[in-house]
């Protein structure tokens, strides 16, 4: 049990071990040199993010079958003429508890958390589910739920063949032409970052194709910043906003001016 304030709020349970009240200067100083290991993750997860761009890749040779909103889709169709793909395998079928009002609630949270789809669209990358319940079925729970990623109904082996027949996961593939490449797999508690645009584009081939990014050469890279727009205002070749970029020039101006006086980030 938890003992309440009298305000309402609750309080801190007996025996719990909370950290110290400081001064403000002594908060600060804390959480600077947390913030140097903070640094530190970020660059090592830039370096992981470098390392999957030159994974090897391997071919997919088998014609899966997928039912859409539209009717039967290749997984070719799946990338809906982008390059990237990502898969999730989302529990939702007979037998799974919830059914048929819910489906699996660890998937349910990953779909919950899963950001507007056109920003991935605009670097060149669709999003998908993947389930084995019928498309009536599927339609129904994404309205009730207010899920907007396309959905699609699995028709044969291609969940046993990409490791998510009895348990979830998130594999990518790549589209060159009309051949399609599978190039990353993630589940268990590395499917629990996903969602946000920037840990999708992070497990793609291409990456969030930005300058600053090691990446081989001759991949496609455009200006940091450029090209975020509002989610309803991109268009189909992405051509940055004259005014957004000159406000996010002005702002990387202020801040390098603001830090001059700093070791500059590495």
């Amino acid at each position: 049990m938890t003992r309440s304030t009298e305000n309402g709020q609750k309080g801190r349970q007996p025996g719990m071990h909370t950290p110290p009240v400081v001064l403000p200067q002594a908060w600060e100083a804390a959480r600077q040199q947390l913030l140097v290991k903070e640094k530190a993750l970020a660059r090592a997860r830039d370096a992981l993010a470098a390392e999957r761009r030159r994974m090897p890749r391997m071919a997919v040779e088998t014609a899966y079958a997928f039912e859409g909103p539209k009717g039967t889709a290749s997984l070719l169709d799946l990338f809906d003429g982008r390059r990237q793909l990502i898969v999730y395998r989302a529990f939702f079928e007979p037998g799974v508890f919830g059914w048929p009002d819910h489906a699996c609630r660890g998937c349910s949270l990953v779909a919950d958390q899963v950001a507007h789809v056109a920003h991935l669209n605009a670097r060149d990358t669709t999003l998908v589910f993947a389930s084995r319940a019928p498309q009536s079925d599927i339609a129904r729970l994404k309205a009730r739920m207010g899920w907007e990623m396309p959905w699609f109904t699995l028709t044969d082996s291609f969940d046993a063949d990409f490791g998510v027949d009895e348990w979830h996961g998130t594999n990518v593939f790549y589209r060159d032409g009309d051949r399609v490449f599978r190039t990353y797999f993630v589940n268990n508690r590395g499917d629990e970052q996903m969602g946000s645009t920037w840990n999708y584009l992070d497990v793609t081939p291409l990456g969030r194709q930005e300058v600053w990014e090691d990446s081989p050469e001759g991949y496609p890279q455009t200006p940091t910043y450029k090209w975020w727009n509002w989610h309803d205002s991109y268009v189909a070749d992405v051509i940055p906003d004259k005014k957004w970029v000159e406000v996010s020039d002005a702002g990387e101006a202020a801040f390098r001016s603001q830090h001059a006086s700093t070791k500059p980030e590495p």
